[in-house]
C-alpha cells in the first residue's frame, strides 16, 4: 500500500480542522503507517437519535473522507447503544432515551445519507451495542474507575447545569465513558468530532491508556451555524439544509443565509478551497462582489456537490423564476445582450448600454434613489458589478423590466 508523505498528509489533515491533538504524535503515527504500509484506523462516532443529516454533519464527514482519500481505514461507529443513554453534549436537560430498535432504524438511515460524502467501498461500519451489550456490571465498574467525578464535571454542559441547579442523571456520566470504550474496542488511532465533542474525544485517549491501548489522536472540526446565522444547525430549529433536500430546497435555503455567513458556508458547506474562499471574502469586502451573487455561487456549489451540476443550474433557473413571479414581472421580458460583458460588469454601464437609463448620470441617480433591483434584490452601491455570464433580471422603478446578459 502506498501513502502520501507525512507532510502532505498533515497539510490535508490540518486544513479546516480546529484542533489536532497532539499534532506531533499524529505525525509519528502517520510516519509509522507509511513505514509499515499499514493504514491508520480513523474513528467517527455517529448519534442515530436524529437520523436526518444536514450539511453541518457533512463538515466532519468530509474530514473522514479526506482520511479515506489518503488511504486510511474509515470506521463509522453507529452509537445504537449509547443513543439509549442520550448524548448530553450541549444539552440543558436530560434527553429522553430511545429503544435499541429505534436506534437501529435511525442508524441505517444515517449510514445511507453519510455515504453521500463518504466512499462506501472503503468504509467499515459497526454498532457499539456489539461490545457494550456484552459488558458485565464488573466491567462497567472497571470502566467507571478510569475517570473521576471532577473530570466529568469539567464538561461545560455539566458544569452549567450543576451551577444552575438543573438535574444531571447518573447515567449521563456514563455516555462519555461508553463512547471512550468504543475507541478501546476498535483500537482507534484517530478520532474525529465537532468542537462540542472535544471532551469526549480526549477522554477516549485517557480510557485507552487505562486499557493499555495506544492512545488515539483527536481532531475536531467547526460547527456550522444554521441558516439563521445564530444557532447551531438543527432540524428542530428548521435552520438546516438537509443532505436529502431537493436541489430547489437546498438552493433556496442557502439563499436565505445572512450575508455574514456567506464565506463560512462556502468553506464549510461547499468545501471550497482556501484560495477561492479568500477571493470571495476579498470581493465582498471591497464591493466587487455583491452578496446576492456570492450566495448564488455558494448555493450552486452546494447543490452541485450533493446532487450534480445540471441540478444546480436547474435550481438557479427555478429560483430566478420565483423571484420574477415575486416581482410581478411579465412572462415576456425583453432581453438585451452586451457584447463582451462577463463576471464583473459595471451596473452603471449595463443600464446605460441597454437603454434602461438614458445616461450614466441617470443610472447613478436611479441607484442612489433606490429605484433599481437585480434578480429581486435592491442595488444600493453605484460601483456594484454584476455577473452577466447568465441573464439577469433588471427592474427599474415599479414597471420597467429588462433581462441583460453578456454575449460574444
Amino acid at each position: 500500500m502506498s501513502f502520501p508523505g507525512v507532510n502532505e498528509q498533515m497539510d490535508v489533515i490540518r486544513s479546516g480542522a480546529v484542533d489536532v491533538l497532539p499534532e506531533d504524535e499524529l505525525a509519528q503515527k502517520i510516519e509509522a503507517s507509511i513505514k509499515n504500509k499499514e493504514a491508520l484506523r480513523i474513528k467517527l462516532g455517529c448519534d442515530p437519535s436524529r437520523p436526518d443529516l444536514h450539511i453541518g454533519h457533512a463538515v466532519v464527514l468530509g474530514k473522514l473522507r479526506q482520511f479515506q482519500d489518503l488511504g486510511h481505514k474509515a470506521i463509522l461507529i453507529v452509537g445504537d447503544f449509547t443513543a439509549m443513554i442520550g448524548d448530553p453534549s450541549g444539552r440543558s436537560k436530560t434527553r429522553p432515551p430511545l429503544s435499541l430498535e429505534e436506534t437501529r432504524i435511525n442508524g441505517q438511515s444515517y449510514l445511507d445519507q453519510a455515504t453521500l460524502v463518504l466512499a462506501r467501498e472503503s468504509l467499515r461500519t459497526a454498532y457499539n451495542s456489539e461490545w457494550l451489550n456484552k459488558l458485565s456490571f464488573q466491567d462497567v465498574i472497571s470502566l467507571a474507575a478510569s475517570s473521576t467525578v471532577a473530570q466529568i464535571l469539567e464538561r461545560d454542559d455539566f458544569t452549567k447545569r450543576h451551577k444552575a441547579g438543573q438535574p444531571i442523571s447518573l447515567h449521563e456520566f456514563l455516555y462519555p465513558l461508553a463512547q471512550a470504550y468504543d475507541s478501546v474496542a476498535i483500537k482507534a488511532d484517530v478520532e474525529l468530532g465537532g468542537t462540542d465533542q472535544k471532551f469526549n474525544l480526549l477522554l477516549g485517549r485517557e480510557v485507552q491508556k487505562g486499557y493499555k491501548v495506544q492512545p488515539q489522536c483527536v481532531i475536531t472540526t467547526p460547527l456550522l451555524e444554521g441558516t439563521d446565522g445564530v444557532e447551531k444547525m438543527s432540524k428542530s430549529l428548521d435552520n438546516y439544509i438537509g443532505l436529502t433536500h431537493s436541489p430547489t430546497d437546498m438552493f433556496g435555503r442557502t439563499m436565505s443565509i445572512p450575508d455574514t455567513m456567506i464565506s463560512r458556508y462556502y468553506q464549510l458547506g461547499a468545501f471550497a478551497d482556501a484560495d477561492d474562499v479568500a477571493s470571495m471574502q476579498q470581493g465582498l469586502a471591497d464591493g466587487r462582489l455583491h452578496p446576492r451573487d456570492a450566495k448564488m455561487q455558494v448555493a450552486r456549489a452546494i447543490v452541485a456537490r450533493y446532487h450534480n451540476p445540471a441540478a444546480a443550474e436547474a435550481a438557479v433557473e427555478e429560483w430566478r423564476r420565483v423571484i420574477v413571479a415575486k416581482d410581478n414581472a411579465p412572462d415576456d421580458v425583453d432581453e438585451f445582450v452586451i457584447v463582451g460583458a462577463g463576471t464583473e460588469y459595471s451596473v452603471i454601464d449595463a443600464l446605460a448600454a441597454s437603454g434602461l437609463c438614458k445616461s450614466k448620470g441617470e443610472a447613478r441617480r436611479l441607484i442612489q434613489q433606490g429605484g433599481l433591483s437585480i434578480d429581486g434584490e435592491r442595488v444600493k452601491d453605484i460601483d456594484h458589478k454584476v455577473d452577466l455570464r447568465e441573464s439577469r433580471l433588471f427592474k427599474r422603478g415599479k414597471r420597467h423590466f429588462l433581462r441583460i446578459k453578456g454575449g460574444n
